[in-house]
């Protein structure tokens, strides 16, 4: 956990006495299923995570942007112009991402400077880079007295990675770290937006993330690649049914299956379109057996996620696919899925919480030995979206 005190030692080091900082905090999140079809508009069911992003800032004595991180060396003293474009692919781009498109609604924003410290697991695939996005425009936004609502938060985030940063990634990410709420998960629209939060009483039973040790980059991964094959897909089910559809997961399994002759042939496109399909469907079903109280059926649903983003779109890893086989061979666990963007990265699993201890040794020492790779396990609760933290 991150240690505000700590951090606000570490501000006064760096940047020195004056007006008193103001600490925000953002979490991770975690998908339970639904991945890879945000930016299809289908519906996911994401918590956040009692792990995340705090941000200590405070107005600087000029128009200068100073970013810092207790987590990596890089740091930045940038004037206003310097702001407005990428530097390299290093971590600052997220909080200039946000930056450049607050400075799009208010071009007179002044200087900040800014201690960022994190402690999701860098590269994960929980969503650390939605949660500095999110924790320095809700910041900057309270601050500025800007008077932006949560939701121009999440679209201006959003906007920021697809623009700035350059991943297309859907609009899930920065939603659930900004919406989320203790004990629930959310049910969300990607197309519409809409959601509801949905109670997620465990019980007897917890989720727990296991980091592979295998670090993932978004940006140089094939996403952007499966963004675009999707959409091929799309255009060519679009021509067949000579209606408008609108996104993939518009698509009933059953309208999907009819159309599928438009992509005979092209058996790449075939397997990503109908991901997006079927996994849309896993949503709807999860979220009734969740109210339902079936704990059992959510997991065997997290599983055949899994099946389908390494069969049909392709974004697990042999190392993946080995934590989920050895997390599966737990008593007690009842589903398990890589969780995130894939290409490496964390999986989830469902399990009872008695199992926890030998869930942790059994997959550990059976994973190092299969891949070599030390695995890292974080038994996580639901978190509080995007806030202030009051001293």
């Amino acid at each position: 956990m991150i240690d505000f005190e700590s951090l606000e030692s570490q501000f006064q080091e760096r940047y020195g006495s004056g007006e008193t900082p103001r600490i925000f905090y953002s979490p991770g999140r975690v998908n339970l299923i639904g991945e890879h079809i945000d930016y299809h508009g289908g519906r996911v069911l994401p918590c956040g995570i009692d792990r995340g992003t705090a941000l200590m800032i405070r107005p600087s004595a000029d128009d200068t942007i100073k970013l810092a991180s207790t987590n990596v060396d890089l740091v930045a003293i940038l004037s206003p112009d310097q702001c407005k474009q990428k530097i390299g692919e290093h971590w600052v781009n997220y909080p200039l991402g946000a930056l450049s498109k607050l400075r799009e609604v208010a071009p007179t924003l002044g200087g900040y400077e800014c201690l960022f410290s994190g402690d999701i697991p860098n590269g994960a695939g929980l969503s650390s880079s939605a949660s500095v996005l999110v924790v320095t425009a809700f910041a900057i936004n309270e601050l500025a007295g800007l008077g932006l609502s949560k939701l121009d938060i999440v679209r201006l985030a959003q906007a920021a990675e697809n623009d700035f940063v350059g991943v297309k990634c859907g609009v899930m990410d920065q939603f659930a770290v900004t919406m989320a709420e203790p004990a629930h998960a959310m049910l969300l629209d990607c197309d519409t937006l809409e959601y509801q939060q949905e109670p997620l009483v465990l019980g007897e039973h917890c989720l727990l993330i296991a980091n592979s040790g295998q670090r993932r980059e978004l940006a140089e991964s094939g996403y952007n690649q499966r963004f675009k094959e999707s959409n091929q897909a799309l255009d060519k089910l679009r021509a067949a049914s000579k209606t408008d559809i609108k996104a993939l997961a518009d698509l009933s399994v059953e309208e999907f299956e009819a159309l599928s002759g438009a992509l005979a042939g092209q058996q790449v496109l075939m397997d990503r379109a109908r991901h997006v399909v079927e996994e849309n469907q896993r949503v709807h079903t999860a979220a009734s057996v969740l109210q339902a109280g079936d704990l059992q059926a959510f997991g065997a649903l997290m599983s055949a996620s899994h099946t389908s983003l390494r069969d049909l779109y392709e974004v697990s890893t042999d190392a993946i696919d080995a934590l989920v086989e050895e997390s599966m061979a737990v008593p007690g666990v009842l589903g398990s899925r890589i969780t995130g963007a894939g290409f490496g990265g964390c999986t989830v699993s469902l399990l009872r919480r008695d199992a926890v201890e030998q869930f942790e040794q059994q997959v550990s020492e059976r994973y190092r030995a299969r891949t070599g790779l030390e695995a890292e396990f974080l038994v996580v609760e639901p978190g509080r979206g995007v806030h202030e933290v009051m001293r």
